[in-house]
């Protein structure tokens, strides 16, 4: 759709026209959400020349600084913290300016830096933009817009991230009811939070309220997602089994990892960085199964998957490569023990 009205626009109004330039910026979020992040960095690229050319519109003009604000949310998801910060930074600087410091779209882009800040490990920093987008938020929207509650709900991971677990479990709880009642208490956001709960409670060690939670959002997300298929309804299939591995439930855990697996293999391939994830739980498993030829096959090919994503030196793929090399040691020990006592009989 977009494409073809591109197409009509570009023929009828020019390709610098405002109206040209929207479809463009439009282009641009639909290659985003796609995963089209090249194409989408393209379309927004040519949305922002154009915007900041336009007699009507120019550099500090509020579609313009829309569209720059895209670019520091694809830059993120890019990884390319640094040029997402240059654009957030344009775009809060340029939003205070026209619309103010309380206005939505200006708290959205102070949300954004927070979300970077904590990317970039500036946990303070994050705090800060957080506060102040909730703060503003709560003033504009009110303290239960869903909107408010998604920066809550951002304060509630950073305090967990930075090990502030009561701080974190207020903000999950005020934003769980806040979402039971705006979204109703399947919704896949009402979800999301309690299946974050559930690795709260992990944190704190409240293995029963844990298991409650991931329970919960488990059977949630079945139904609204789908059982095998949805990266959300494996996360939870993900975290029970970890639950019951801590639990010494070494059966359920297994039965939880092997239907993740296959989900995840399925729904983004083998080598996909979750995918690993689950095949590194599984080698956990069944080195405490004692199973230790399935241990090293899980873990070889976790570690094989890691080095060609991620490389050879990340902390993922070097935390493999150390428990392949605690497996092989543990494994020669159960020889050399076997070995003693046949010769003892």
């Amino acid at each position: 759709m977009y494409g073809q009205a591109l197409a009509g626009k570009e023929k009828a109004l020019g390709p610098n026209d405002t109206s040209t330039l929207t479809t463009v910026d439009n282009l641009g979020q639909l290659y985003s959400d796609l995963g089209r992040l090249e194409e989408a960095e393209r379309m927004y690229e040519q949305a922002l020349t154009g915007r900041e050319k336009a007699l009507a519109l120019g550099p500090n003009h509020t579609s313009t600084l829309t569209t720059v604000n895209n670019l520091g949310l694809l830059y993120n998801d890019l990884g390319q913290l640094e040029e997402a910060e240059r654009m957030y930074e344009r775009a809060l600087a340029g939003k205070e300016k026209a619309l103010g410091p309380n206005h939505t779209s200006t708290l959205n882009t102070v949300n954004n830096l927070g979300l970077l800040y904590s990317d970039l490990g500036q946990l303070e920093e994050a705090e800060r933009m957080y506060e102040q987008a909730l703060a503003g938020k709560e003033k504009a929207l009110g303290p239960d817009h869903t909107s408010t509650l998604t920066t809550v709900h951002n304060l509630g991971l950073l305090y967990r991230n930075m090990g502030r677990l009561e701080e974190a479990e207020r903000m999950y709880e005020r934003v769980l009811a806040g979402e039971e009642k705006a979204l109703g208490p399947n919704h896949t956001s009402t979800l999301t939070t309690v299946d974050n709960l559930g690795q709260l409670y992990s944190d704190l060690g409240w293995l029963e309220e844990e298991e409650r939670m991931y329970e919960r959002a488990l059977t949630g997300r079945e139904k609204a997602l789908g059982p095998n298929h949805h990266t959300d309804t494996l996360t939870t299939v993900n975290n029970l089994g970890l639950l019951y591995s801590d639990l010494g439930q070494l059966e359920e855990a297994e039965r939880m990892y092997e239907q993740a697996l296959a989900g995840f293999e399925k729904a983004l391939g083998p080598n996909h960085t979750s995918t690993l994830n689950i095949g590194h739980n599984l080698g956990l498993l069944y080195r405490k199964l004692g199973q230790l030829e399935e241990a090293e096959r899980m873990y070889e090919w976790t570690l094989a998957g890691r080095e060609k994503a991620l490389g050879p030196n990340h902390t993922d793929t070097l935390t493999t490569v150390d428990n392949l090399g605690l497996l092989k040691l543990e494994a020669n020990l159960k020889v050399r023990v076997e070995q003693k006592s046949e010769r003892s009989r």
